[in-house]
């Protein structure tokens, strides 16, 4: 069993009215034009110690106006633990921030990036850019090269700013939406983001990658693989939890989907010491027609039962099976963690016996 849990966060995005394309007045209207202070409230009554900290968009959910009054709201027990890049939604950058055609325009989207980095070194948070309107939806629609020379230029132009204020700089990938091919569409592309930015001469220790797991489940991308990958080069710096049925960004509770990998996930944080340095597990949901509190409740304890489990399965016996690279062995390893043990396999042998 681990020793000690790993810090939590969730958006605050998960508690609001869940709207759709189809559903444009949202799932649950009763939260429609609800103050994001008033959101915080309804989720620390609800969810009390099970989240140390809060996340929210800039400046659409948090910005200088208000931030005084979120910070009051979550008193000393609770933080702003991320300010994310918010320009997404707004339809002036619909042709994307940093790699918009209009020059400036491009420079407005900085501006905003750089005032979201300065928020977020006030409040000591890190900030996390995931570009889903950086891309584009035709064939034919962009001058690629160009395109892709913005879009380094202004990551550049915001990292190097970003580390002036020794703020940590998040990378977040997903493929589609709202543009239907996001640039940074995978973790191969963000390590060439970072890789690109190194080579230009910027410092990227204060760059890294947050895993949003149902952004690599819908890309096919391994969880457990990729935060080892991740862990060893350094760049682990958050996880967004969820799950969903591998097609689209679903955003559902963890753990109600890709049970295995998630496992599987929970052991190589254990492996590499996720959390020892302050990383968090971030629950990023949208509970469409759930109540937001209750399922990010039953997403937190979801999560921890996992990770318990992950904590009982045999370092020793796995870590051999591994290194014969025996499937066999090691979800014996696993399912006895589960409950599949000696006892169980007499039961069922048993079971078969008696037929």
């Amino acid at each position: 069993m681990p020793d000690k849990r790993i810090k939590t966060s969730v958006g605050i995005w998960a508690f609001g009215p869940a709207i759709t394309r189809f559903v444009p007045g949202g799932y649950h209207p009763d939260l429609s034009g609800c103050p994001v202070e008033e959101r915080v409230q309804k989720a620390l009554a609800g969810l009390g110690p099970l989240v140390d900290g809060y996340e929210f968009h800039y400046p659409g959910e948090i910005n200088e106006e208000n931030v005084t009054r979120i910070q009051d709201i979550l008193g000393p027990d609770h933080d702003i633990y991320t300010i994310c890049y918010g320009l997404v939604p707004v339809p002036h950058y619909a042709l994307g921030a940093l790699i918009n055609p209009d020059a400036g325009r491009r420079r407005e989207a900085l501006t905003s990036m750089k005032r979201g980095i300065e928020l977020a070194a006030r409040v000591g948070a890190k900030y996390i850019y995931w570009p889903g309107n950086e891309g584009y939806n035709y064939p034919f629609q962009r001058d690629y090269s160009r395109m892709w020379a913005w879009f380094i230029e202004g990551i550049q132009e915001c990292v190097e700013y970003a580390n002036t204020l020794n703020v940590t700089f998040i990378l977040e990938h997903k493929n589609s939406e709202p543009a239907m091919r996001i640039l940074l569409r995978d973790i191969g592309v963000a390590m060439f983001v970072i890789k690109k930015l190194k080579e230009l001469g910027t410092d990227v220790d204060n760059v890294k990658i947050n895993m949003d797991w149902q952004h690599l489940i819908m890309n096919g991308e391994p969880l457990g693989e990729y935060a080892a990958l991740l862990a060893g080069e350094g760049l682990l710096g958050h996880q967004h939890a969820n799950s969903g049925w591998g097609s689209f960004d679903d955003d559902n509770m963890v753990g109600a989907s890709f049970f295995m990998e998630t496992l599987d996930l929970a052991k190589e944080l254990q492996r590499s010491g996720y959390g020892k340095n302050g990383e968090r597990i971030g629950f990023d949901l949208f509970p469409y027609t759930e109540d937001p509190v209750e399922a990010v409740k039953r997403s937190i304890l979801q999560w921890e039962f996992i990770y318990d489990l992950a904590g009982r399965i045999d370092d020793q016996e796995l870590q051999q099976a591994k290194n014969k690279a025996d499937a066999v062995a090691a979800y014996r390893a696993v399912y006895t963690a589960l409950g599949l043990d000696a006892v169980y396999e007499r039961q069922v042998y048993a079971r078969y016996a008696g037929r």
